[in-house]
């Protein structure tokens, strides 16, 4: 190899700012930073433990400090990578250290696997892919520290027009109106909606006020030849389903 070239791992990957050290010798944090990039090229993400996973994303996002501190720091707070991924911008910059540059760089992440999970949603009609759907809507919605109530806009092949959120709430209620529901699907020409919101609580048994609004919703929208396929509300480690349940 002469002096001037770069070993064939790293030939192909110096668009990354701050995963490559200029000497591929280089020892110390450049060097450790360098080797973790060798291992995920080479090994695939597998290879890399949750805080080596993180440690990763900040330092592209804080290049002159030692990350492993933060991403070992993140998980003690957050408890799982997921966690850490979905917090909100503003508790991860209560962690000493994150800044604003570090909690966008773990917001990025989050943003860019959703839009991709929601592309997927997207390529094909949502009844005939359930599984992505609801692992979409986890995804989404699992983290959120207060109750959020969305609408799956739907056209006449049942595939997705648009993802929206219609009501931020407390931590026990998202507020939701029937009438401005129909009034956004006349807009959008959608021909059938699926609902969803989260408990925060954990837990995502219907309360009455959720089975009177889905109830009060499917009513308004059928009077318009609007169906409602769906209410999913999404917990911490499941979901649930008004149409299984029998609730719809």
């Amino acid at each position: 190899m002469t002096k001037s070239s770069k070993p064939a791992a790293l030939a192909d990957a110096t668009f990354l700012p701050g995963l490559l050290p200029e000497h591929p010798d280089a020892i110390g944090a450049e060097g450790h930073r360098m080797r973790m990039r060798q291992r995920l090229l080479k090994a695939g993400p597998d290879s890399l433990a949750d805080h080596e996973m993180l440690e990763m994303i900040l330092f592209i996002a804080l290049p002159r400090r030692d990350t492993k501190p933060l991403a070992r720091a993140l998980l003690a707070r957050f408890r799982t990578y997921g966690g850490v991924i979905g917090a909100p911008a503003r508790e991860l910059m209560t962690v000493d250290g994150v800044g604003e540059a570090g909690a966008a760089a773990l917001k990025l992440v989050q943003a860019s696997a959703l839009r991709m999970m929601r592309d997927e949603v997207a390529a094909v009609p949502v009844l005939t892919s359930w599984d992505r759907l609801t692992d979409y809507l986890t995804a989404s919605m699992q983290h959120e520290r207060t109750e959020h109530f969305r609408i799956l806009f739907l056209d006449g092949r049942n595939k997705l027009i648009a993802d929206e959120v219609q009501g931020h709430g407390t931590i026990n209620h998202a507020p939701a109106y029937p009438r401005e529901v129909v009034r956004r699907c006349l807009e959008l020409h959608a021909t059938a909606v699926i609902l969803a919101h989260n408990h925060p609580s954990g837990e995502p048994n219907p309360s009455r006020e959720d089975v009177a609004l889905t109830a009060d919703i499917a009513r308004a929208a059928a009077t318009m030849g609007i169906t409602v396929h769906d209410h999913i509300i999404v917990g911490k480690s499941r979901w649930l389903s008004f149409r299984a349940e029998k609730l719809l």
